[in-house]
């Protein structure tokens, strides 16, 4: 498989789910559009193997959430781009945007519970700016060391 093609069940969101394939020149579309938007990242699948059984309960969030969130997903040889630009650093990753803006972030796996609340959390929350953006603030009488 190259890496621009989907693992199976990646794909099946897109077939099946109504996911929309989320690359570089594809990402501001996607994002521009209204409503809750959710970037799944699943990682490599040896590498991450919980990103698919991401995969599989993303559509049951969604099933949970009707009519909530729209999902985009990507493909392994542009997740690293699209997790950078959005300051994502672990895998698998749903990232969550607002009417254009970024909103959260949730990693990993995660029990059912646990997901259907942190899902419905961060379909509540306000947007933010992303991590990782900006200038670092340094006091201008920081000492040089790490205490």
């Amino acid at each position: 498989m190259s890496a621009s093609t989907l693992p199976p069940l990646l794909q099946r969101l897109i077939d099946e789910r109504g996911a929309q394939r989320v690359e570089p020149d594809t990402l501001d579309a996607f994002v521009a559009q209204p409503g809750d938007r959710v970037i799944f990242l699943s990682g490599d699948p040896v590498q991450f193997p919980e990103g698919l059984d991401v995969a599989v309960v993303l559509p049951e969030l969604q099933a949970a959430l009707p009519g909530r969130f729209s999902v985009g997903v990507v493909p392994l040889d542009s997740q690293e781009a699209i997790a950078r630009r959005f300051g994502s650093q672990r895998w698998p990753a749903l990232i969550f945007l607002r009417d254009g803006e970024y909103v959260t972030t949730l990693a990993g796996m995660h029990d059912w519970t646990e997901y259907l609340e942190r899902v419905g959390a961060a379909l509540s929350m306000p947007a933010s700016r992303v991590p990782g953006i900006g200038i670092p603030l340094v006091s201008a009488n920081s000492a040089p060391s790490c205490h």
